[in-house]
């Protein structure tokens, strides 16, 4: 059983950095490949960024493709999303989730407000 737990989010102006945090407290992180979604007032979740178990393979989404990174620490049971030169349409609540078959396992989201 894994229960994620997101931290980091908040208000950035445009063009700005934040670093977004996902801490499992099961003993079955490094077995599963992680992940980062995000929804927007009103429209459907979106696929954000993903990593491997090892992570040696990461997939972002075009949209922040070169802007955001995807990264984990397996020690720390925890998976980050490092953002930089964020927009207004980055705005959104992010999620983490966790894939074995599917992607099982979601944590309660974080908002990320980008404003200026």
């Amino acid at each position: 059983q894994m229960q994620l737990v997101e931290s980091g989010g908040g208000s950035v102006q445009p063009g700005g950095s934040l670093r977004l945090s996902c801490l499992d407290s099961g003993r079955t992180f490094s077995a599963y490949t992680m992940g980062w979604f995000r929804q927007a007032p009103g429209k459907e979740r979106e696929f954000v960024a993903s990593i491997s178990w090892v992570g040696g393979s990461q997939s972002y989404a075009d949209s922040v493709k070169g802007r955001f990174t995807i990264s984990r620490d397996n020690v720390k049971n925890t998976v980050y999303l490092q953002m930089t030169s964020l927009k207004p349409e980055d705005t959104a609540v992010y999620f983490c989730a966790a894939k074995w078959g599917s992607w099982d396992y979601w944590g309660q989201g974080t908002q990320v407000t980008v404003s200026s």
